[in-house]
């Protein structure tokens, strides 16, 4: 497996990779290598999406130290656990059903505040306290085609919070509320993985890698301390680079 690219302009790292499968690969071992030599504490932020669920079952098969990993979920629907379209499900089924590491999915509540504030509140038990509040370590992000990423929407006023680390958000356009991690929370990460891949997200990336925008994941991307992005060929069809 080798990537079609590979560019860094000194803030930034970005991975081209000739399809989804050896971008899965190359996610699983970003993750593994982090587990590995983050020797005191590794957490692993993880987000929902058909593109880290492959990743997700690639890593289960890689040896890592899943006795001291501690992983939590960047955004989750408002749905229980058992739900098909619950982020945390996913991530369960697809990886912590077969490894040993310890997990915490958003418990499901009906009241979305109660239920953020809760696993706020988990969060804080088990990631480490930085300069501004928590410090999550590796956290993993996609990337939706209006730009939003875990789930800051653009617009919804989830990005206007400046203290909390996990909100609920209501999403107009998708009239559903969402659980999420916020922009002081992730830009607070000692690394983000942005994974993305397909042709429809071209527009998007080549928007928030080269474009003049504050959509949330270009926020993320730019105000982070060592953001890296992992793009299949499709993905950056868009770039100037690629």
């Amino acid at each position: 497996m080798a990537p079609a690219a590979s560019y860094s302009d000194g803030l930034m790292r970005l991975r081209v990779f000739s399809d989804a499968a050896n971008l899965a690969d190359a996610a699983a071992e970003e993750l593994a290598a982090w587990s590995r030599h983050d020797l005191a504490y590794p957490t692993i932020g993880l987000a929902g999406g058909n593109t880290p669920r492959l990743a997700y079952d690639r890593l289960r098969r890689l040896r890592l130290p899943w006795d001291r990993v501690h992983a939590w979920v960047t955004d989750e629907r408002a749905v229980p656990l058992d739900h098909p379209e619950s982020n945390s499900g996913m991530i369960r089924q697809t990886l912590f059903d077969h490894v040993p590491g310890s997990f915490h999915p958003v418990s499901w509540s009906e009241d979305a505040a109660a239920a953020a504030a809760a696993y706020e509140n988990e969060l804080t038990r088990f990631l480490p306290a930085g300069p501004g509040g928590m410090q999550p370590g590796l956290v993993v992000l996609g990337v939706g085609e209006d730009g939003h990423t875990a789930s800051l929407f653009p617009e919804t006023a989830a990005l206007e919070e400046t203290r909390r680390g996990f909100v609920a958000n209501w999403v107009p356009h998708l009239a559903a509320w969402r659980l999420t991690a916020t922009l002081p929370l992730l830009i607070a990460a000692r690394r983000v993985v942005f994974l993305v891949s397909g042709r429809h997200k071209a527009d998007i990336v080549a928007e928030v890698l080269e474009g003049d925008t504050d959509l949330p994941a270009a926020i993320v991307s730019r105000e982070t301390r060592d953001p890296a992005w992992l793009l299949d060929r499709d993905a950056a069809a868009g770039l100037g680079a690629a």
